[in-house]
């Protein structure tokens, strides 16, 4: 399996979810061994995608470098991660990256609309070789040794909608499209309240996001009736992306958010509990397929 790039610039204008301003966001494609890097062109300012440049996991993964920061990254990187690209410029005017429906679709229609063009050099991988855990009492998130890539999440909320739910998710492009792309972010409204009355949330609406009051959701419905599990992952998929490259292993977690799953990136490091892998075409069917 070889690296992946796009193979033609796309660009789309969004809302940013919290200032609530315009967002010209731009993907263009990157030679092999460049990575993934975010550009400011207001600032003129490169921000690589590594554990060490994320800034802030308060509302949103935040990255940043020289004091220029690109916020909320989690939802277009769970779709880049989920197309396998290694390679790739995200290039935008303003702070954040647009919310647009709250899901990851619109970033699968960006990348299906570029195209993925493969590149000549092996696709490298992160292989778990060792389990390793972050906790925060009752919550969790660890990565395991698996042959295969799997995300297994359990929420609890005490909310009748959201209840206790759970979702196992083997990886693959094409389920990824099917039952987690589509899966929007969920806010309370007592908490919209007060994200506004502190300047924050300002672009968000019904149009991008699932809000709930004490009772139920104020949406027309659902996406899925565990719509909030599967976006948690959505959000996970996004935050592992800050490995560098696409993981071979297990990821569980029960009721994580982007800080658990920040650490989570930055003690697989520590522990040195991976090895950077890549393979021959013939011995890696299972882990193409998934790509494909």
């Amino acid at each position: 399996m070889k690296q992946r790039t796009i193979k033609n610039p796309v660009e789309v204008v969004g809302i940013g979810l919290h200032k609530g301003v315009p967002v010209k966001l731009r993907l263009e494609p990157m030679g092999e061994d460049s990575g993934i890097v975010f550009y400011r062109s207001d600032k003129g300012v490169s921000i690589p995608l590594s554990p060490e440049y994320v800034v802030d996991t308060k509302m949103a993964t935040v990255i940043g470098n020289q004091g220029v920061v690109v916020s909320t990254i989690e939802h277009l990187m769970s779709a880049v991660y989920s197309f396998g690209v290694d390679n790739l410029r995200v290039v935008l005017d303003n702070d954040e990256v647009p919310i647009m429906d709250g899901s990851a679709i619109s970033f699968v229609m960006m990348l299906k609309e570029a195209g993925i063009q493969e590149q000549q050099s092996p696709k490298r991988f992160i292989r778990i070789t060792k389990e390793v855990k972050i906790e925060d009492g009752v919550k969790y998130a660890s990565l395991k040794p698996s042959k295969e890539i799997n995300f297994d999440f359990e929420i609890n909320f005490n909310h009748p909608v959201i209840g206790n739910q759970k979702y196992t998710f083997n990886f693959s492009t094409k389920k990824y499209i099917e039952e987690i792309a589509k899966a929007r972010t969920f806010g309370f409204l007592k908490e919209v309240q007060y994200l506004r009355s502190i300047g924050l949330a300002l672009g968000g609406s019904l149009e991008n996001a699932i809000v709930l009051d004490d009772k139920g959701i104020l949406n027309d419905s659902l996406r899925f009736p565990d719509e909030f599990v599967r976006h948690k992952i959505l959000d996970a998929i996004g935050d592992m992306s800050l490995l560098g490259a696409n993981f071979i292993g297990s990821y569980e977690a029960f009721a994580s958010g982007h800080h658990l799953n920040h650490l989570l990136t930055k003690k697989l490091a520590e522990e040195n509990a991976y090895e950077i892998v890549s393979f021959e075409e013939e011995k890696e069917m299972c882990i193409a397929q998934a790509f494909s």
